[in-house]
């Protein structure tokens, strides 16, 4: 008898190697390579096979008919770019108990309002407790149909049998298929799903979204590939126990990418805050030392955010440094910069920084307020009371220009916050161009609440 072929296959990336490496050769990851047995392959000339699809000049090919609809969340089509649209393949990720199943059955009721068959398949929760979940939503509708398996062709039967406009998988790493080996999850069994789901929407025109589970770290669960066969991939991010929401688009096919939306978790399930500017500014007291607000930028969208931070004597023989809201280490670089530019001394204080309410910050432009909120801290004098910062500080103590700029300063005036902090741009006289000019506007000849810097 013929030996079996085995091959070994990464859960990371989906890279098929012949012998088993410790470490991925393709993505670098530790013990992800799982052992796979192939089925016979057919011996088929190639030279000799007709093509089963022969190419098309694209000026012939006729555009579908199918119009994209809403999916009930006016916000939600927006940074989708047309709303759901028909034969589409979507895929959301999170964490568990972020709200995932909780938002895709709002759209779900919301689509069927609108007299159109949506099917939620699920295959971690019974039909009873959707139905509990759609009660207290206040989505049940004649349209909305449920079903509960674990079985790809519990799914397809159906699919062909309703034909819905919509059709809601949770979660891909569930479903099990009888055309591939192993079990759920695995990442023959969730290629195998995702793609005859995909096959049989797209040919039904049918709107598919993709329920997909996390590691660990964070990422999306499975192989690389799964992302790579849909049109769009979301994410639902944030602390499960704040009670706002990030909703990020990181691919798009049918609109914009790094799209962001807040939500904030309620009664009701996720509501859309429609205008998230000074959401996470919150009950903020201006009076306050070691506090400054940033003009931050997620994606396309401006938010104000409010850093804080304490400057305090310390009684260890190495100080405390803790940020919580973004990496420590850009507190201790800027912290080094602050000592040798300004000539200031953190050898016996404990310093603490945050981003306030549960936002996490990655951009440059947070490096001016965060000084201006250690500096503050640090005389114990109150910044002006709607003074605004943005910018990235460099290791020469300079103040350097940063993305969105002009989109930042229109927010920021819009709001209403006066004075502005912002890099000097060449050829113009308003903005702060180094440290020393900050401290000095600050702290030594002091801001006037009606003056612009």
């Amino acid at each position: 008898m013929a030996k079996k072929r085995i091959v070994y296959v990464c859960d990371a990336c989906g890279n098929e190697s012949m012998q088993w490496h410790g470490q991925c050769p393709a993505c670098q990851a530790w013990n992800t390579l799982r052992e796979f047995h192939p089925g016979p392959s057919s011996q088929t000339n190639t030279v000799a096979m007709q093509p089963q699809q022969t190419a098309t000049p694209l000026e012939t090919v006729v555009e579908s008919t199918l119009q994209p609809y809403s999916s009930g969340l006016a916000e939600l089509d927006h940074v989708l770019g047309q709303g759901l649209v028909p034969g589409g393949a979507f895929l959301i990720s999170g964490e568990p108990g972020i709200g995932k199943s909780t938002l895709l059955l709002q759209i779900a009721g919301k689509v069927a309002a609108q007299d159109k068959y949506v099917l939620y398949a699920s295959g971690e929760e019974a039909l009873t407790q959707l139905k509990a979940r759609a009660v207290r939503l206040g989505l049940l509708t004649a349209k909305l149909l449920a079903v509960s398996t674990t079985h790809l062709e519990d799914i397809l039967s159906n699919l062909a049998q309703l034909k819905p406009a919509l059709v809601i998988v949770d979660s891909v790493q569930t479903i099990m298929s009888t055309r591939a080996d192993g079990v759920p999850g695995n990442i023959t069994q969730i290629r195998c799903v995702t793609g005859e789901l995909i096959e049989t929407c797209r040919t039904l025109g049918t709107t598919l979204i993709l329920v997909g589970h996390v590691t660990k770290d964070g990422v999306l669960a499975g192989p690389r590939l799964l992302e790579h066969m849909v049109d769009t991939v979301l994410a639902l991010e944030g602390d499960r126990r704040q009670l706002f929401r990030l909703l990020r688009i990181f691919k798009n096919r049918f609109g914009p990418t790094e799209e962001l939306l807040v939500l904030r978790m309620a009664a009701q399930g996720l509501e859309i805050i429609a205008d998230p500017s000074t959401f996470f500014l919150g009950a903020r007291n201006p009076e306050l030392s070691g506090t400054a607000v940033v003009m931050a930028v997620d994606g396309q969208r401006p938010l104000a955010v409010e850093v804080q931070a304490l400057v305090a004597r310390s009684f260890l023989n190495i100080p405390r440094r803790t940020a919580l809201g973004f990496d420590v280490n850009r507190l201790n670089l800027l912290l080094a910069v602050l000592e040798k530019r300004l000539q200031l001394n953190f050898a016996q204080v404990d310093i603490y920084a945050k981003v306030g309410g549960g936002m996490r910050l990655q951009e440059p432009g947070l490096d001016l307020a965060l000084c201006a909120a250690v500096l503050s801290s640090y005389y114990d004098q109150a910044l002006p009371p709607k003074s605004i910062f943005w910018g990235e500080v460099d290791l020469n103590g300079q103040i350097r220009p940063v993305t969105n700029h002009e989109l930042r300063l229109t927010q920021a005036q819009r709001l209403g916050f006066r004075p502005l902090f912002y890099p000097q741009a060449p050829g113009q006289e308003q903005g702060v161009s180094q440290l020393q000019s900050l401290q000095v506007e600050l702290f030594h000849r002091g801001v006037e609440g009606d003056n612009e810097s």
